[in-house]
């Protein structure tokens, strides 16, 4: 099958939909499809796989970009087109950042209710908004395409807010590379990344993240604060963002988390700092599926997320981790990592994560994805 796949940017190191669209390239490529992925961005290491990288030109905004990718598409005769969010016309469309209108209801609720008032006037006449209001009805046109759901949460979001109809809808949450990510494999520097952080007698709560208010660190910051107050040795270690930002440790600062929260910063490989974790936490305030929660279930981390997480629909409550219903509940993040303080608690939790990471494999997630292609050529070809 001669598969393109369009992305804003090619590069597995990036993480999230950049970091999972590289290994699923590569993955359709050894079982034998002809896989053609366009991006505006890439990482030159991308060009020497197996997959043919094509650049596309720069554009003067995101439906000019559009155009472009389609433009180019219009040329290839490709048997399906999968979408990553950043094209118009294809046959399966997959944003892996959800649904947009979704995560803009989202952040604003992490604001205040006067600020969150202003912020949708301001919304509301800003140009930017405006075009991706544009794009949104391009990308979920009724043309016949298909829609993929990472979490049965985005599938409600796509008929909520976008009218798709539920038949149009395939549910397909991510996958992940359960031989990369695994116990074995993460514990192999165990020893000297606790030594670095200054963490040997800690219990270390793992959070990765770039979008720091997205993702929920100052409730991970002020809960770890508390635990502190507790009596409890917690280390919250942040990888991903700013390695010194200035905000966040002041809030750590005025949250009695001071010398206990270490930034980290943007790293090359996430892998080596699940190994030295004991508990995975990611407060998400919105989050379609998220991939490093399930990286860490792989590497046999129990995990706190909250309801907003689409990979939060996955995980049994007290036994591969915690779903919180809201972002900011501080008392309930120290009480579950209380829970976890136990050895042989965290320890059956730990074999619970990895078995459950092991029904949710990257080959799993694949051949759903094939099903997928298959049955929209079947109805290409009836059309």
């Amino acid at each position: 099958m001669r598969i393109g796949l369009t992305i804003a940017e090619f590069d597995p190191h990036r993480g999230g939909a950049e970091a999972w669209t590289s290994q699923y390239a590569e993955n359709l490529a050894r079982r034998g499809h002809e896989v053609h992925v366009l991006a505006a961005k890439f990482d030159n290491r991308a060009a020497r796989s197996r997959v043919t990288v094509h650049a596309v030109p720069a554009a003067r905004s995101r439906l000019a970009l559009a155009k472009t990718f389609d433009d180019i598409l219009a040329s290839f005769h490709l048997d399906v087109i999968h979408d990553m969010g950043v094209g118009c016309h294809c046959d399966v469309f997959q944003p892996h950042g959800g649904s947009r209108a979704a995560a803009t209801r989202q952040n604003l609720l992490k604001l205040p209710a006067w600020r969150a008032g202003w912020k949708q006037v301001f919304d509301a006449i800003s140009p930017r908004h405006r075009e991706f209001k544009r794009l949104d009805r391009q990308q979920y046109a009724r043309d016949g395409r298909v829609w993929i759901a990472l979490s049965q949460m985005v599938a409600e979001d796509f008929q909520r807010l976008h009218e798709v109809s539920h038949a149009d809808i395939r549910l397909v949450y991510n996958g992940v590379d359960v031989e990369r990510f695994s116990p074995h494999q993460a514990v192999q520097q165990r020893d000297e990344i606790r030594a670095r952080l200054t963490a040997h007698d800690k219990l270390v709560l793992l959070l990765v993240a770039h979008n720091f208010e997205l993702k929920g660190v100052p409730a991970a910051i002020r809960a770890t604060g508390r635990l502190r107050k507790l009596g409890l040795p917690a280390q919250l270690v942040i990888v991903g963002g700013k390695k010194t930002p200035a905000r966040y440790q002041k809030l750590a600062a005025s949250a009695g988390a001071e010398g206990a929260v270490t930034f980290v910063g943007a790293v090359r490989d996430s892998l080596p700092y699940y190994g030295a974790a004991d508990i995975y936490l990611h407060p998400t305030w919105y989050d379609p599926c998220s991939l490093v929660v399930l990286e860490a279930l792989a590497c046999g981390l129990p995990v706190i997320t909250t309801r907003y997480n689409g990979a939060g629909e996955l995980i049994c409550p007290g036994q591969e981790g915690f779903v919180l219903q809201h972002p900011n509940d501080v008392e309930t993040i120290v009480r579950h990592v209380l829970d976890m303080n136990d050895v042989e608690r965290r320890d059956q939790m730990s074999k619970l994560a990895r078995a459950l990471a092991l029904e949710h494999t990257l080959e799993r997630n694949v051949g759903e994805m094939e099903a997928v292609y298959e049955e929209r050529g079947q109805q290409r070809r009836a059309a």
